[in-house]
Order: structure tokens, then sequence, then C-alpha cells
């Protein structure tokens, strides 16, 4: 099937989640992303969260569509060889994402020098150079002082690598924008992005730098959506449920499926406030959320749903993670970025694709991680040009490896 980034080669040498993620994101739009791994797997390959047999969905998550090579790239033939791969002949191809630091085979100077339109992309944990994950970044730029109850003095992680996925959506961008580059002028070049200038550069979209150069320090306000009106309130029958009233229209339709118009205009004249204005339904949010309560807290989930939909309401219900999965009709094959995949090493499960709909092409459905070194002697004849017999002799001296048994 052809897909909107077919005929384009990367070749990706990465752990954890930033990297892979900009990989596999191209990859699932059609891209030969080709992964090189140590063999017996690099740094990431049983990472949590795994399957009884220590096989690691993460693993198989963050790499499905991609093809894998196992190379031991730390003897001086099998550093040769990676590089062969980079650098291998293709107009598409000529493209590295890593998040290594760029030496030894993976020497920006090095590989450029075999092919000079070479494009790599390499993740950075700092602009420096340095080590930072995303559990490091997100405390140094105050968002887990903002997280939580509103009368904690804690400050409280997140437990979604939020920077790593910016990043990594970035790191494909990033590669597009080069190769754009260098289809207009025959130019490669070496781009760098660090995972702490993601984040930084998303804090100062959102106004949290400019607030705090300006003298504000935010508050933490728990659930509360902060500059407009969002809560959350526990039904009769105890679920919970988020409610959001941040435009006008959202705002008018929860007032109508609570009953809580003319309450509302009431509430506003007393206080002094013009509930049209977002800012002023959040400044009011205690006085307005004691209304909404007032209506939750006396129906059940049921009713609430019927209601709160029939009225267009913009609101959610509280689920766990197994939850979703067994009740969201978005999180199942009815759902065509989800396909049923068999994973080698784990079993049957459903996957998602990638989340683009392109009305030019068919929706590529999701396809498995693959075996740890499945694909190694594929690309060695196909990309590198080697026979049979030297993949053979490359097998004995153990400088690369097939799958996993």
């Amino acid at each position: 099937m052809k897909a909107i980034l077919s005929g384009m080669r990367v070749v990706e040498a990465s752990a954890f989640v930033a990297a892979p993620l900009g990989g596999m994101t191209l990859a699932q739009l059609g891209a030969d992303v080709i992964r090189i791994d140590a063999i017996g797997g690099g740094l990431d390959y049983r990472r949590w969260p795994v399957t009884k047999d220590n096989a690691s969905l993460f693993w198989a998550g963050l790499n499905k569509s991609k093809r894998s090579v196992a190379i031991n790239f730390r003897s001086s033939e099998g550093s040769e060889l990676a590089k062969q791969i980079i650098t291998a002949p293709g107009k598409e191809a000529g493209m590295l994402l890593t998040n290594f630091p760029p030496k030894g085979w993976l020497s920006y100077e090095d590989l450029s020098a075999v092919r000079p339109d070479l494009i790599q992309l390499t993740v950075q944990g700092d602009r420096h150079g340095g080590s930072a994950v995303d559990y490091t970044v997100n405390p140094a730029i105050g968002l887990p002082f903002l997280t939580g109850p509103a009368d904690s003095n804690t400050p409280a992680n997140h437990v979604l690598p939020a920077w790593d996925l910016v990043t990594g959506q970035m790191a494909a961008l990033g590669l597009l924008a080069a190769e754009r580059h260098r289809t207009r002028t025959g130019e490669g070049q070496h781009a760098k992005i660090a995972l702490a200038d993601a984040a930084m550069a998303v804090m100062g979209h959102l106004g949290f730098i400019a607030e705090a150069q300006l003298g504000e320090e935010r508050e933490r306000f728990g659930n509360y959506l902060y500059g407009a009106y969002g809560c959350d309130f526990v039904t009769a029958d105890n679920e919970r449920v988020m409610v959001i009233g941040l435009t006008k229209r959202q705002w008018k339709s929860l007032c109508v499926a609570t009953g809580t118009e003319q309450a509302m205009v009431d509430l506003a004249i007393k206080l002094g406030r013009d509930f049209s204005k977002e800012g002023d339904r959040f400044e009011s949010r205690e006085d307005i959320s004691a209304y909404f309560n007032a209506y939750v807290s006396k129906h059940k989930y049921v009713d609430i749903e019927k209601v709160f939909n029939q009225n267009s309401v913009c609101w959610s219900k509280y689920d766990t993670v197994k939850g979703m999965v067994e009740t969201n009709s978005d999180c199942s094959l009815a759902n065509p970025m989800f396909s049923q995949i068999h994973q080698p090493g784990i079993g049957s499960y459903m996957a998602a694709g990638a989340p683009w709909s392109f009305s030019a092409f068919e929706r590529m459905p999701a396809k498995p991680a693959p075996k740890l070194g499945e694909q190694t002697d594929e690309v060695l004849a196909d990309v590198v040009g080697l026979s049979a017999a030297e993949i053979g002799k490359l097998h004995d001296k153990g400088i690369v490896a097939g799958p996993e048994s």
C-alpha cells in the first residue's frame, strides 16, 4: 500500500521515547525506518511495562512498522557496517535519527564525508549536549508545583512523558523540514533538538514564561481549568465527571443542561462579574461550582450522560485505562486508527497506527514491531548490497545477528 512518505528511508539509532517515537511516526506514514540496535538489544529493549515473560510492551509499542538490524557496532567492522547502512545511496535515503551522542559511528562529520547530502537529526537532553530525561526536565520548569491539590505544598510529577512526546514529534518534523531543504538545494545538514528546549519552548508558547517575567507566580488550582471554567464533580452513584465551559457556547450548554441559566445570571450580578468572559468565570469558579455540584450530586451517572449529550455539553467521565479499553468505542477496532496485530513474543492485541487521515491516501494499518534483528540479512542485502556469503561470514564472526528464537 502506497503511503504519503513511501520511498523515504530513515535510519534510527535510539532508545527510550523521543527518538523512537519520531522514527515510528515516519514509519507509520510509510517511510522505511531501519532501527539499528546492539546484538541482544539496546538500553530500552526490556523497558517496562513488560509481559510475564519480560517482553517489553514499551519497546513493541514504539517500534511498530520499522525494520530491525542487530549489529555489534562496538567492533570496528560492525561500526563500519552501520555507517554503510546510514550512508547507502538513494535519492530519499541518507537520513539519520538518533538520541545518542554524535560521535564514533554516529559522527556527522565522518558520515557526511561519505555522503555530503546526509541529514542527521540528534535529540539531546539539553542544548549543551548534556544528559536530561522527561523526569528531570519537568521538575526544572515548574509544572510539578502547579500540579495536584490546591492545598498541597509538595511537587507532583506527572506519569505522562509529555516533553518526550513533544520532542519526538518535533524530531520527525525537523527531519521532514531538512529533507525538503535538501530536495530544493541538494544540501544535507546536522540538526539538533534538545528535550529541555522543546519543553521551554512550549512553556513560552503557553504564556508561562511571560507570566513569570511580568511578576506573577501562578498558584495551584487543583482540577479547575485555569483561566476559564472547568471542574469535576461526583454523581449520586459515585462516578466522577469533568465539565468544561471554556467557550461561550460550552458555557451556555452547561448552564442549560443543569437548569442554572437564571441562577448564573443572578450570580454574575451579585458578584459584579460578566460570565460571558472566561476570566470572570474562572475568578468565580468556587461560587459557580456550588450550583453545578448541587445538580450533579443529585443525579446518577446515566442521567447525567443523557442530559449532557442531549445539550452538547463539553464533558467526560473519569475512567481508568482498563475501563477505557473495555468501554470506550474510540479505543476499539471501530476506530480505523486501530488494528488487531500479532506481536511476536507477546501475542495478539489492538495497536494504534498513525492518527492522520489523508484524503489522497488510504490509512495504513498498524504493523507489529519487528523482532530484534529480524531484517538484518534483508537490509544488508538490499541496502548495503552484500551477498549471502558475505552476510554469512558476518554472522559467523558475531558482527551481526538475526532474530531471536
